[in-house]
């Protein structure tokens, strides 16, 4: 809106320079490209990124398995040097490590210390993990939601990103501008400078 009232403004004002007109059509053309094309630069990385984090997903599927862990007893961690009673509070408070039992993919028996998504974990109580095909504990896949999300943020930074770079362009041809103007205004004070408030000079 305001490029479109600063080119009404200079259209037939006396004082208007080249560069005046240049730089209000610059404004306009810079704020219709970042509303048309980063929306589309925005859509086009969120598709690729679903689409990418999709794939992932299904290799992961294939890769990982579910089984389920036993709890065999209370694991003892060590605690940090630097012993902080809040946060260690709150991680234990977030994740209980026990140690448990497991059974791999090829039918092997696995024991290990793991986080236990159980409010007060007892020996006998068993809990779903996710391992890969050796037996070891890893992650579970990624859900779709989950994907969705992380695209539909990939795609704001995308569009965000893409109206910052517009924009920047923009702010380097005014610079380039402005600094013309400046050199055009330095020549035309070494012009008449010298000659500046002598009588009769420039009539």
């Amino acid at each position: 809106m305001r490029a479109a009232v600063g080119i009404w403004r200079w259209r037939r004002n006396p004082l208007r320079r080249a560069t005046d007109l240049f730089e209000a059509w610059l404004a306009l053309a810079a704020a219709l490209l970042i509303v048309t094309t980063a929306p589309v630069a925005g859509s086009v990385t969120a598709a690729l990124a679903e689409d990418s984090l999709r794939q992932a997903i299904r290799v992961q599927r294939l890769q990982r398995h579910v089984t389920t862990a036993v709890v065999l007893a209370p694991a003892v961690r060590p605690r940090p040097t630097a012993f902080d009673p809040e946060t260690a509070a709150a991680a234990d408070e977030r994740r209980t490590v026990v140690r448990a039992t497991w059974t791999a993919p090829d039918g092997s028996r696995r024991t290990g210390t793991l986080p236990a998504p159980l409010p007060a974990p007892r020996p006998g109580d068993t809990f779903p993990v996710w391992t890969d095909g050796s037996g070891r504990t890893v992650p579970r896949p990624m859900d779709p939601a989950t994907a969705k999300v992380h695209a539909v943020l990939a795609g704001v930074g995308a569009a965000l990103a893409w109206g910052l770079l517009l924009e920047c362009a923009r702010r380097l041809v005014l610079w380039r501008l402005v600094r013309r103007r400046h050199a055009d205004l330095e020549r035309a004070w070494a012009a008449v400078g010298p000659d500046w408030g002598r009588a009769g000079a420039g009539g």
